[in-house]
């Protein structure tokens, strides 16, 4: 299809698939599962479930999708849209998600520097989701489990195109009401027009998690998890938050430039966060960021 997705027939990928008898994930959008094509290649084919468009809007959908290409977003190699089947077709990530790594058990655990690198690699996919593609793309779900590894743990968000491809409506109520509730900005509850500042918000969720190693949905040390972060800022004590089992063994400047980043992004108000080419930017460390605002929450917010 225009030279750069292929048009699959469902009984093909029932039998790459083995009849869907693998399956590595799942979520809202559907379920997905490894398979090989004829031709050997290793894919991960997504079963989209609860998807009401017709096949000419879907394939005008996903040629559209098709044609983006960043280092940083997982590659769509091709679809079905036969009969009410629809199937979408991924380039196979062999180390999993970030969800994975980050939250095991046991003492081994990703280095700084590699954690480091997927954020920075992950705001990148977002900043092109944003503002370098034809039409802007709201993600609508970042979190560790849409962070996919390669082979050298080097990160690529999926599902990127679920948001474009479901309609608004449906997508905002399952992302309302599904299992991602942590990393939702305060205006889906509210609501407010979404913008991309709530995937900022989301973003600035996970880096939290990628910092600390907890899920920020941690109950029995308090649920809301940024104003833990922003008290242990405000006392200058950003490795505080690093993830124990790293031993203290990580860039100091890194760890104080994502820490200020993270709090930015979570702020509970759309204007004060920054956009995700300035996040990138401090990331990178070609500009300087200051401490984040304190946030409301913290009004209410007990800590030793």
């Amino acid at each position: 299809m225009d030279g750069s997705l292929m048009i699959f027939n469902y009984k093909d990928l029932k039998s790459a698939t083995k009849n869907f008898s693998q399956k590595i994930g799942g979520g809202s959008f559907g379920s997905v599962f490894i398979g090989y094509l004829s031709d050997g290649t290793h894919v991960a084919i997504k079963r989209l479930e609860g998807h009401s468009q017709g096949e000419k809007q879907f394939r005008a959908e996903v040629s559209t999708i098709g044609t983006i290409q960043h280092i940083n977003l997982i590659q769509l190699r091709g679809f079905c849209a036969q009969g009410s089947r629809r199937l979408l077709v991924y380039e196979y990530m062999s180390n999993s998600s970030l969800n994975f790594h980050l939250f095991r058990e046991g003492p081994d655990c990703l280095s700084w520097k590699t954690r480091y690198n997927i954020a920075l690699g992950t705001a990148r996919g977002i900043a092109y989701l944003h503002g370098n593609c034809r039409e802007c793309i709201i993600h609508c779900d970042i979190k560790p489990g849409n962070i996919l590894l390669d082979h050298d743990f080097s990160p690529k968000l999926t599902d990127f195109g679920l948001a474009k491809l479901m309609s608004r409506e449906f997508s905002r109520v399952l992302t309302t009401i599904r299992g991602s509730i942590g990393y939702l900005a305060p205006e889906w509850l509210s609501d407010e027009a979404i913008t991309t500042k709530a995937d900022v918000y989301s973003y600035g969720m996970t880096l939290l998690e990628l910092i600390s190693g907890r899920r920020n949905a941690d109950w029995e040390r308090g649920f809301f998890f940024p104003a833990e972060v922003l008290v242990k800022m405000m006392d200058g004590k950003d490795l505080a938050m690093l993830d124990p089992r790293l031993k203290g063994v990580a860039d100091v400047e890194e760890v104080a430039r994502a820490c200020r980043v993270a709090g930015w992004c979570v702020q509970e108000e759309e204007g004060s966060r920054p956009t995700m080419e300035q996040v990138v930017r401090v990331l990178e460390g070609v500009v300087n960021v200051d401490r984040p605002l304190l946030l409301r929450t913290l009004e209410v917010f007990e800590y030793n």
